[in-house]
């Protein structure tokens, strides 16, 4: 089948990459994942490396800060450590999710050839699970294709919820795809997957921040998590009342993305 996705290389060459891990965090409720991957590559400087274009695309564009219209953007970052005591990273991030079943498919088949030409030997995405009230302390659950990546990450250290099966429903988006996907083409993959709240204005960074104590707790990264705490602490200043105002006006959390099974809300990747 011919591929939709056109792929730009940004740089001259290919970086030779140590043992990288590869990290998801496209948009979805609460924004949760890309908070927090694109918090890695602000944090690291990581280095563009690739970015996707298709017609697949959402039929509009944004305008900048400089009042000028900008297409939406999918790409890949790189971090080379250069310590081989840490696993080199490369880190998928953009404004958008693929916006049908066929469009996320293929790019969930490209990015695992991306990333088992770079011999990645684990993937993980990232997402929020949507609440009808802002969580206090948001909970981390996760989700693999794997027995043995499971129990990884559900060692005490990691401080992840053991159960996620009745919580959640369907994993929808490339969070979820790139899993089963990978289940398929023999890539590991791991979700990790934090509370939140599920409106579409609120930007759910204290459920980042558990995501990367998660990724930093196993693979000691070494992540200003303090620097996060503090944009926490101003943008919660900022929001605090309106999303307590928007809680009051939503009875019901909906969205595209997993029906949780229990009283909460769902989830996107």
């Amino acid at each position: 089948m011919k591929t939709i996705w056109e792929i730009t290389q940004e740089t001259k060459n290919l970086p030779q990459l140590h043992k990288p891990l590869f990290i998801e965090g496209l948009p979805g409720i609460g924004n949760v994942g890309k908070i927090a991957v694109d918090y890695l590559v602000e944090e690291f400087n990581a280095i563009k490396l690739y970015s996707f274009f298709s017609h697949k695309f959402p039929n509009s564009v944004f305008v900048n800060e400089n009042n000028l219209v900008e297409m939406p953007v999918l790409e890949i970052y790189y971090k080379k450590f250069n310590n081989p005591k840490k696993r080199d990273l490369l880190l998928l991030v953009g404004d958008i999710q693929p916006i049908d079943e066929e469009s996320c498919y293929t790019f969930c088949e490209e990015i695992i050839k991306i990333a088992k030409n770079f011999k990645c030997t684990e993937i993980i995405t990232t997402g929020g699970i949507g609440l009808q009230h802002i969580p206090e302390k948001p909970k981390l659950f996760c989700t693999a294709n794997t027995d043995k990546l499971l129990k990884e990450y559900l060692k005490k250290e990691m401080l992840v919820e053991k159960q996620i099966f009745g919580i959640v429903g369907p994993i929808m988006g490339v969070s979820g795809i790139l899993l089963g996907l990978g289940k398929k083409r023999d890539m590991p993959g791991v979700s990790l997957l934090a509370e939140t709240f599920a409106h579409p204005m609120y930007l759910g960074i204290k459920g980042a921040k558990e995501i990367l104590r998660a990724v930093d707790t196993k693979f000691k990264y070494n992540i200003d998590l303090k620097k996060m705490s503090k944009e926490i602490t101003q943008v919660e200043k900022e929001i605090m009342k309106k999303t307590t105002e928007w809680a009051s006006e939503m009875p019901h959390a909906t969205s595209a993305g997993a029906q949780a099974k229990k009283q909460e809300a769902n989830y996107i990747g």
